[in-house]
């Protein structure tokens, strides 16, 4: 499970720790949030290899792109790599459906998206969700979240969101990891929760 979130002039992305096959619990500490660059975050729920394999070659293909421009990418020009990567492989798809959340480097204006396991992306202004319990985090950001959250405003959003989301689904849970991106620093909590 995994929420991302814009404040005001700060963005949020929150995961559970479960890694689970089907009800059994493989791993209590499964880290879904990858920082592919400073103030840019890559969420993948889904298969396990294939979060692995994805974080990789995405990590791979940004620092030859790096390398070659002698830039930082923009989290939106970064979404667009993702899909093409996923796009790749549509007959044989990756399982993971990408969330990505950052500060523009330039504007430092926040940006957050999701898509599909086929690449095709959707930008939104407020939250996106993505995981196994994507119902009930839809109806807990629907009800909390509001326009120009401060950065604890945000954490505190986005930590009860996640938090009472994953207590109503078995296929989530055990603790949740917070990333708050602000302009000039990122914070990242770990909450704890039921562990049943």
């Amino acid at each position: 499970a995994i929420i991302a979130m814009v404040g005001e002039d700060c963005v949020g992305i929150a995961s559970d720790l479960r890694l689970g096959i089907q009800a059994q619990t493989v791993s209590t500490d499964f880290q879904k949030i990858f920082e592919m660059n400073p103030g840019l975050f890559l969420g993948l729920p889904g298969l396990a290899t294939d979060v692995s394999t994805v974080r990789k070659t995405l990590q791979y293909r940004l620092n030859l792109l790096q390398l070659r421009e002698s830039r930082l990418l923009n989290p939106r020009s970064f979404m667009f790599m993702v899909s093409s990567l996923l796009y790749e492989h549509r007959f044989g798809p990756y399982f993971v459906e990408p969330v990505i959340a950052g500060l523009d480097s330039v504007s430092y204006r926040p940006f957050i998206a999701t898509m599909d396991l086929i690449g095709c992306p959707m930008e939104k202004n407020d939250f996106v969700v993505s995981g196994t319990c994507s119902e009930q985090m839809y109806g807990m950001c629907e009800s909390l979240w509001k326009p120009n959250l401060n950065p604890y405003e945000l954490f505190e959003v986005l930590s009860q969101a996640l938090l009472n989301s994953i207590d109503r689904d078995a296929l989530s849970g055990w603790g949740g990891l917070v990333h708050i991106v602000e302009k000039h620093k990122v914070t990242t909590k770990l909450l704890k929760a039921r562990m049943d």
